[in-house]
């Protein structure tokens, strides 16, 4: 057995302190991040280990990888100290995204559904137009292949996240590409509704589909380099890697150029834009990972979704 290691056990958050957490703990060299959040939890009487946040005193930053060995965290090494934090209730990264993702399918066929009573009164006939069913189906398509990848494809490198975290993702989705680009591309009096030029459908068909392909082909890509229940990474090539960070944010971008493009609706872009703003800080996030991980062997990027632009 490896030599046993002390370390402090420190309150991350003062006012709100973990109750009878112990002063320090032995560890062995080879011990996790995990680990120490099961001997913690088990320690203070919390079922739930993924509770448990995990912080460098240094930094203050959290240990997001839980297989990564705590004598290898260069601030908790040198320190021989963590910062704890009761982080609250935990729900599963999968299911967040599951219950985020079924929003805009289940509002979108709602909103076909009770078309007549959403835009009772309307002078415009409610039938829906070649374009409007378009969109319909980009929507559906593009949250179904979601829901696929979620259960399917993707490989988390934690285990949970906050409950809140549910309502707070569900929001974005369930409002904005939901509620927001239902009521506004269905509608009687949309630019969908009185489009009459089928080459830019066509067009916008092209560019979704492409998009949500090449999308679809970079998160195979990216789950087939991580072991399954491993957080180990490895420097992505090919792809789009060579151009940008993330090509799958590119390609996602892209995906809803088309949308916009068949919709000719305003609030697809606010949707996208919105997106977008998210997904940069993301993408910056994981090119200075990858450059710390990886040093010189990985080839730096400039711009981290879109080329030439961010």
């Amino acid at each position: 057995m490896s030599a046993l290691k002390s370390f402090k056990l420190t309150n991350r958050s003062p006012k709100a302190p973990i109750k009878k957490l112990p002063s320090s703990v032995d560890l062995t060299a080879d011990a996790t991040v995990e680990d120490l959040k099961i001997l913690i939890a088990k320690a203070v009487g919390i079922s739930d280990h993924n509770r448990i946040g995990i912080y460098d005193p240094t930094t203050k930053k959290t240990l997001k990888d839980r297989k990564a060995r705590l004598s290898e965290e260069p601030g908790v090494a040198a320190a021989h100290e963590v910062l704890v934090k009761d982080m609250g209730p935990q729900i599963a990264w999968k299911t967040v995204f599951v219950i985020e993702y079924l929003g805009p399918i289940i509002i979108h066929a709602l909103a076909l559904a009770l078309r007549p009573h959403l835009y009772k009164g309307a002078p415009e006939p409610l039938d829906l137009s070649p374009t409007q069913w378009l969109g319909f189906a980009m929507f559906q398509l593009h949250f179904l292949k979601r829901e696929f990848e979620t259960l399917f494809v993707h490989k988390f490198s934690a285990n949970t996240m906050p409950v809140f975290n549910v309502f707070k993702n569900s929001i974005f989705y369930w409002a904005l590409s939901g509620v927001l680009c239902a009521y506004n591309i269905y509608s009687p009096s949309s630019l969908a509704a009185k489009a009459d030029q089928p080459l830019i459908d066509y067009i916008g068909a092209a560019i979704f589909l492409f998009g949500e392909t090449m999308n679809a082909t970079v998160h195979w890509y990216l789950s087939s380099l991580r072991s399954a229940g491993g957080t180990e990474r490895k420097i992505p090539v090919g792809y789009g890697f060579g151009i940008v960070t993330c090509p799958n944010y590119m390609y996602e971008i892209l995906s809803w150029v088309g949308v916009i493009l068949a919709t000719r609706d305003w609030s697809v872009v606010v949707f996208i834009a919105s997106g977008a703003a998210q997904m940069g800080p993301w993408g910056k996030g994981k090119e200075k990972a990858y450059r710390k991980e990886f040093g010189d062997r990985y080839k730096k990027k400039r711009y981290v979704m879109l080329p030439g632009i961010y």
